[in-house]
């Protein structure tokens, strides 16, 4: 097919996935001035990705020498913490399938694979004193390798929450400041080992979401919380999540200077941190109701956006939080101000925000880190959803959300080079269905779609995006939501060897990526 027929396939595409938005009265982004919306429409060199992490793809958990992670005794312990009471034990076997996968990732077009290394399979006792796992270190030597090989660029992720087993077992984690030396340690280990291939290193995924939902309300790994909170042996969700995000950020700013100190200079990467954030939108014109999506971003964002930089944590953190939220030393802090090369950003769907209502009390008893927060979150006003339901109940499809939350960075966070390292959309996984109607994903068509038109936009209004990567690329294990939902540009056929099958999402993306 020529370019010609390849931009009609695109436009039919776009168009079939439109019409499903205006069936559903759902808004759509009027069309680019009649020219072709491709990546053209993006500067040169942006960097269009998809992604995965270890504990969700790769599988073989207990096999090639890996230590248990976290996540592996979690779902164990806590099958009825997962919605299909399911684990990553195979996940979808990308261990045994990579090559598989670099092959269609290389087919779509894609620039970048982001994906992340598990702690335990390469350091199996979480230091390398405890002895390094060479089946762990050439699984991922041959990775970076197969990636580099089709001219895909690897973006890697230190810590995407499959802490050791071992230093959890040792002194709990996160909750103590051990963690940070033996973090860069697995770090300093990454650099020299992998370094000389990879150039885009991220310390953490959404340290955000491992504190609230590890610590607040116990439903991801380790599972901790008050028992006025959730269903927790163990935690206390008035302080833990607030420690453990201390020393997530110390573990970040130490092995970022370890990286700028020891490697940068001659392997010539970059690194930076991926964070998680909703677009908030205040419920009502009111004051207090912008004052509510303001602490709700410093709550969500801020909580680790702030500190990288400018050293300490937002005001309204300090003001909500007290004595609870620990504080940086003055070396710390200086450590930590300015300490990302970029600054990943996770991005999925929007929320309104508005104050409590008259009746509501903050407890100062009971206190928790949405108590801390103290606002009213929803999705619907006057019973009109934001945005177009999902699978998944806290996912409304709000594209211009994406817009709004990049000139805020902007504006609030020194204008940083920003990568999207995760922006997506799940499906219901109905195993009634027919594949090959599974496979006709018109609304993830749309979904990118219009985050992309609008990301355009605010690269256009001067925002310094870089780069944009799907999740997921192929269908994956996704936390406590299990099986149940799809994410994956690529179907996985969980019944049939694991078997991967492109999507019209995915052929929408080669279309759009041909230049």
């Amino acid at each position: 097919m020529g370019v010609e027929g390849n931009q009609r396939l695109l436009l039919c595409l776009i168009a079939l996935a439109l019409s499903t938005a205006a069936a559903h009265g759902a808004a759509v982004k009027p069309s680019h001035d009649s020219m072709p919306f491709n990546r053209t429409s993006f500067p040169a060199g942006f960097v269009f990705g998809a992604g995965s992490a270890a504990y969700q793809s790769e599988g073989a958990a207990l096999t090639h020498g890996k230590g248990l992670s976290i996540w592996d005794t979690f779902t164990r312990k806590h099958p009825e913490k997962i919605s299909d009471g399911s684990n990553g034990d195979v996940a979808n076997d990308f261990y045994h399938h990579y090559k598989e996968d670099v092959k269609l990732i290389k087919k779509i077009g894609l620039d970048s694979f982001r994906f992340s290394i598990s702690w335990s399979r390469i350091l199996p006792k979480g230091t390398v004193k405890g002895g390094v796992n060479q089946e762990g270190v050439k699984f991922y030597n041959n990775l970076i390798d197969e990636l580099l090989s089709n001219g895909i660029v690897p973006f890697v992720t230190l810590f995407h929450w499959d802490l050791p087993q071992t230093l959890e077992d040792e002194y709990d984690g996160f909750l103590s400041p051990k963690i940070v030396d033996d973090f860069q340690d697995y770090a300093n280990f990454c650099f020299k080992t992998f370094g000389d291939r990879v150039k885009h290193w991220v310390t953490l995924n959404e340290p955000v979401t491992y504190c609230v939902n590890g610590y607040n309300g116990g439903t991801y790994a380790p599972g901790r919380c008050s028992n006025y909170v959730g269903n927790c042996t163990a935690g206390n969700s008035a302080t833990e999540p607030y420690i453990v995000g201390h020393h997530l950020l110390l573990a970040h700013a130490y092995a970022v200077k370890l990286y700028r100190d020891k490697y940068q200079a001659f392997q010539k990467g970059q690194i930076g941190i991926s964070v998680v954030t909703f677009w908030y939108l205040p419920k009502s014109g009111t004051a207090a109701s912008k004052r509510a999506a303001s602490k709700a971003l410093d709550f969500i964002l801020g909580w680790f956006a702030h500190p990288v930089t400018f050293g300490e944590y937002p005001q309204s953190m300090r003001s909500s939080v007290g004595d609870r939220l620990p504080k940086f030393s003055v070396a710390e802090l200086k450590l930590l101000k300015g300490s990302i090369d970029f600054l990943g950003v996770n991005y999925y769907t929007a929320s309104y925000a508005d104050p409590p209502s008259l009746s509501a009390v903050t407890s100062t008893v009971n206190q928790s880190f949405y108590g801390d927060m103290d606002i009213s979150l929803s999705t619907d006003k006057n019973g009109v959803p934001l945005g177009t339901p999902t699978a998944l109940s806290w996912l409304h499809i709000y594209p211009k959300g994406i817009r709004e939350l990049m000139l805020h960075i902007k504006e609030k966070y020194n204008d940083p080079e920003i990568y999207i390292t995760e922006n997506g959309v799940g499906d219901a996984n109905n195993s009634s269905l027919p594949i090959k109607t599974v496979l006709k994903d018109s609304t993830r068509i749309r979904y990118h779609y219009l985050h992309l038109s609008y990301l355009s936009e605010a690269i256009k209004e001067g925002v310094k995006v870089k780069g944009y990567f799907v999740w997921a690329f192929a269908d994956v294990y996704e936390w406590n939501s299990g099986y149940t939902v799809r994410f994956g540009l690529a179907y996985v056929d969980y019944k049939n060897k694991f078997k991967r099958t492109l999507k019209y999402s995915a052929y929408w993306f080669k279309m759009f990526l041909l230049k």
